[in-house]
């Protein structure tokens, strides 16, 4: 079969395996948890042949001495070979003017996001295996529901499209917190889903408001909603654009802008629209929290990637360095602290989300190679390192049912293999050289200490401080004289061999990516020297360095 072919399978596997469990009931909860397994492990078999596939494209390639002007996504399944930008599946058509496509492609600001989502789903479902006893079919719909929505945002090159599935994240994370999370798993869901669903609906309104103005300067007055073309137009009129039209583009800039930072702002989250956020995480159930971190938050980040900076250039850059690159030192600084003061190990990784994710933005509002290079890397590393601490927490809280640090002491003596685990993830999430947190820390630093090396230097704090509190954590609950909760007189054992399949990946990437990160950087580099190029070609943008010379 055709690579490309299997890009559908990304989304539509898990949809369909979501269908059948749900269809089998309750009462096959044995054979609802192996379908759903095989679901996940089926998904994660096509990431990695689609993975493959093109990176050989991508190797393939001739070097490009200047970089292209729009994105050109791969794999693109149904495309039309006279019109390679375009699908042949219009879903919804405007006449001869246009149509809202199923427009789907692979490049590389989206292969890793989509392997980390294939992966972090094959462990979600191996924690649930036997923390989930009630509604277990429901559970296990709501679960695949979820990874393939996760798929189809990061897949979809249509802006219409890409909305569609950024909202249909918010309904299965929804019912996974409000049915199977905690005492106060009610109260979470609702928050969660007004604050991300309020701020995508302001974004909505501002991709629907680019379109417009797009169809309207067009020469053919065609009606696109096709993101490389989007990209294409708004900078072409940049380019062009002087006097009164010049203005007209000023303003429209700053007012998309203004509404694409709203929606993905909340679900990075960003300080001050973070409070959802520890609340959602500590009701959540443990597969919930590991794919609401791991990668659910990455939709903001992405979005910002993927749109804000190539559809608002001038504005990124008038607006956003000052305002996104403060608030994100903020959000580093107040997370660590945050997490610093908790008793709840799971309040703990939530507060430490805000302060790493604050990385992945202000090396993103750097606006040059080693800033957007840094935050792509720390996207994916934050998402193995605290998908892989919210699966400890969750093994933890199984064998203990509390969460209280206080509550132990020494657990290490016993749980020597998740203490092992625990300590090597820890180890990730601070950075230490030789895993991969640090890799994408240095370059974010880096590519931030080239625009604002008074940020940078603040940001560095966070780093310090993110070793205190992941260091205290492990020194009062996993060293020193062993302190067991009480455990209702059944026996506690170590990890068993499913727990380990859970987390051994994700350990072992913790290594490859800290030592060998080349392939990551190598297929993103394409398509991030677009992003870095419109950037270049701004006023005010001179002598960054470009991703093809961060890479000699």
């Amino acid at each position: 079969m055709n690579a490309s072919a299997l890009v559908i399978g990304l989304v539509a596997l898990p949809f369909a395996a979501a269908i059948v469990v749900a269809l089998l009931g309750a009462a096959r909860a044995g054979l609802v948890r192996w379908v759903s397994l095989g679901a996940a492990l089926g998904g994660l078999a096509l990431a990695a042949v689609v993975t493959l596939q093109f990176t050989a494209i991508r190797g393939a390639q001739p070097p490009q001495k200047e970089a292209a002007a729009t994105f050109a996504p791969e794999l693109v399944p149904g495309a039309d070979p006279k019109a390679p930008a375009r699908t042949t599946w219009n879903i919804i058509e405007f006449g001869n003017r246009g149509a809202i496509q199923f427009y789907l492609g692979i490049d590389g600001m989206n292969i890793w996001l989509i392997v980390l989502t294939a992966l972090l789903m094959v462990s979600a479902v191996l924690v649930s295996w036997n923390a989930i006893q009630e509604r277990v079919n429901e559970y296990y719909a709501w679960l695949l529901a979820l990874g393939a929505a996760l798929s189809g945002v990061f897949l979809a090159f249509d802006i219409i499209l890409f909305y569609v599935f950024f909202e249909l994240t918010l309904v299965p994370l929804f019912f996974l917190i409000g049915i199977w999370g905690g005492p106060e798993r009610r109260h979470a869901a609702r928050k969660f889903f007004i604050f991300t669903f309020a701020g995508s609906v302001i974004t909505l309104l501002g991709l629907l408001a680019l379109v417009v103005v797009c169809h309207q300067k067009s020469p053919d007055r065609t009606l696109t909603f096709s993101i490389p073309e989007l990209v294409r137009q708004v900078n072409h009129h940049l380019l062009l654009s002087a006097g009164a039209d010049r203005a007209f583009w000023d303003a429209t800039q700053f007012w998309v802008f203004f509404a694409l930072f709203t929606g993905f702002a909340v679900k990075v989250p960003l300080f001050p629209v973070h409070t959802w956020l520890p609340l959602a995480h500590v009701e959540a159930p443990t597969a919930g929290s590991v794919l609401l971190a791991g990668v659910l938050l990455k939709l903001g980040s992405y979005g910002f990637l993927r749109l804000v900076l190539p559809l608002t250039p001038d504005a990124c850059i008038t607006y956003g360095v000052d305002v996104v690159g403060t608030l994100a030192v903020i959000g580093i600084l107040y997370g660590a602290l945050c997490a610093l003061a908790q008793d709840d190990v799971k309040k703990l990784v939530a507060y430490s989300s805000i302060s790493h994710l604050g990385f992945c933005m202000l090396g993103m509002f750097a606006l040059n190679a080693p800033g957007l290079t840094g935050s792509l890397l720390q996207m994916i590393n934050h998402g193995l390192s605290t998908g892989a601490l919210f699966l400890i927490v969750g093994m933890l809280y199984e064998r203990y049912h509390t969460r209280h640090m206080t509550d132990y002491g020494g657990i290490g003596a016993k749980l020597r293999i998740l203490t092992l685990c625990m300590v090597v993830t820890c180890l990730s999430s601070a950075g230490l050289p030789g895993l991969n947190g640090f890799v994408g820390e240095a370059l974010v630093l880096f590519g931030a200490f080239l625009k604002r090396p008074e940020l940078a230097f603040i940001a560095s704090a966070g780093i310090l401080l993110g070793a205190w509190y992941l260091l205290s954590m492990l020194r009062q609950m996993f060293f020193g004289t062993l302190q067991e909760p009480a455990h209702e007189g059944h026996e506690v054992r170590d990890l068993d061999a499913r727990e380990v399949c859970a987390l051994a990946p994700l350990l072992v990437l913790f290594v490859i990516l800290g030592v060998y990160p080349k392939p990551v950087i190598d297929t993103a580099r394409p398509d991030l020297e677009i992003v870095a190029k419109i950037l270049r070609n701004r006023p005010g943008m001179t002598g960054a360095p470009t991703v093809a010379q961060q890479g000699e």
